[in-house]
């Protein structure tokens, strides 16, 4: 029993995901104390909020909603995402696009006509049944 978990915790997919929540935590909280420190201040000085602008809320009936906190969270959220985005999935995008080999490109196929196995549409004998084939044989994908 324990040595499937064992197994399931050294699994590749199990250590990369655990790494990338324990980054992805750290690097939010450095963009929330960023977005905190510098971009609330000066949304404050704009909206010409008095002290913190995270601190602003309106009340209904004694029940206060914090707005200002609102706004901090979502300014968090997509400050993170744009920086993931631009410093982190358009780089792997554009190394995996460079370092694409023509494998990785999908072939244009047909089927055979005597074993229906998929082939290179370029093929002039089947690679599973050997037979010849006819040229002219409709591509498909």
């Amino acid at each position: 029993m324990l040595g499937g978990f064992k197994r399931f915790l050294l699994r590749g997919n199990v250590v990369d995901l655990a790494i990338a929540v324990v980054i992805g935590a750290a690097f939010t909280a450095v963009v929330g104390a960023f977005t905190e420190a510098f971009l609330t201040p000066l949304i404050g000085l704009f909206i010409g909020a008095e002290g913190l602008f995270t601190d602003e809320f309106f009340a209904v009936g004694g029940t206060r909603f914090p707005w200002g906190q609102f706004i901090n969270a979502a300014f968090v959220f997509t400050l993170t995402a744009a920086v993931v985005y631009f410093f982190v999935v358009l780089p792997v995008n554009r190394l995996q696009d460079r370092f694409a080999t023509e494998a990785d490109v999908a072939t244009p196929t047909r089927e055979c006509p005597e074993c229906l196995s998929k082939i290179p549409v370029a093929a002039r004998r089947c690679a599973f049944c050997t037979s010849e084939l006819a040229s002219g044989t409709p591509a498909t994908r």
